[in-house]
């Protein structure tokens, strides 16, 4: 990969993080230290996983 392609990437790994971290709070009740860390954790797989799919499906 070049430079542009991996800042893109890193790009779109950020974007779906922030996404569904931002997701994950609204849909729980209450905010305490331990299911921000647990959240945020989940929404960073779910973002590589994420970016890997749509790579995948886009190399097709």
């Amino acid at each position: 990969m070049d430079r542009r392609t991996t800042l893109l990437t890193a790009a779109e790994v950020l974007a779906w993080w922030v996404a569904l971290t931002v997701l994950w709070l609204v849909l729980i009740s209450a905010v305490d230290t331990l299911e921000f860390v647990v959240g945020t954790a989940a929404a960073a797989v779910g973002a590589l996983a994420a970016t890997a799919a749509r790579r995948v499906v886009t190399a097709r």
